[in-house]
């Protein structure tokens, strides 16, 4: 499988590439800066230069062109409103945008529990974070992608457990990152589960039988 990760050189991003690359795939990326390519391209990951923000659908479609599947892990973690709304919203809306243009036929998105932080007040901007993050989701779901959304639950960079809890709705507690690694490429190795927003979560079932069960039987 071809992968192009946007957001490569994010946390997930780099576990995802490492995940990815151990399976045989050919894993591609965006960094924003020639050095932020280096330490990955000697791990055998493929970068090219380009900020996401700026990019238009075309720059995006040109990077992206023959890729099996387009990962969006890329986010501004609820800082700037401006920042947010060009990554995680236009972000997302462009590279939906570019995934049609070159015809790659699927596309994952890396997003957030719409209750994560319900019980506090937050600030404006991590209030748009939030509201940014449906947009985009929405945008994705309603393109003619086949198309994937992942809520991971609070993020920690805890060790890999190898167990989680994953399906439709799940409760809010928390999971690591290389968890999320982990289940993610999975989930891009299996095409039975398509157009299908999941919650994952930290749990106690292994992570491969714990995706197995979100497969959907033909009828459904």
């Amino acid at each position: 499988m071809d992968v192009f990760i946007i957001g490569i050189n994010g946390r997930i991003g780099r576990l995802l590439a490492g995940e990815l690359r151990d399976r045989g795939d050919t894993v591609r990326g965006l960094v924003r800066r020639g050095r932020d390519g280096t330490d990955l391209a000697a791990r055998g990951v493929q970068t090219c230069i380009g900020d996401v923000g700026a990019m238009t659908p075309q720059d995006l479609a040109y990077a992206v062109h023959g890729a099996d599947v387009i990962v969006f892990t890329a986010g501004s973690n609820g800082g700037e409103r401006h920042v947010t709304q060009a990554i995680d919203l236009h972000g997302v809306t462009k590279a939906v945008e570019a995934g049609n243009l070159a015809g790659v036929p699927r596309f994952a998105l890396v997003s957030v529990f719409p209750e994560a932080w319900r019980e506090r007040e937050l600030p404006e901007d991590e209030e748009y974070y939030f509201a940014a993050k449906k947009e985009a989701e929405v945008v994705l779901t309603h393109s003619d992608l086949d198309w994937l959304i992942l809520r991971p639950a609070l993020l920690t960079d805890g060790p890999v457990t190898g167990r989680v809890s994953i399906g439709p709705a799940e409760r809010h507690g928390q999971i690591s990152r290389h968890d999320v690694a982990v289940a993610l490429a999975l989930l891009l190795h299996e095409p039975r589960i398509s157009r299908q927003i999941l919650e994952l979560n930290e749990g106690s079932t292994p992570t491969k039988s714990a995706i197995a069960r979100c497969v959907r039987s033909p009828a459904a």
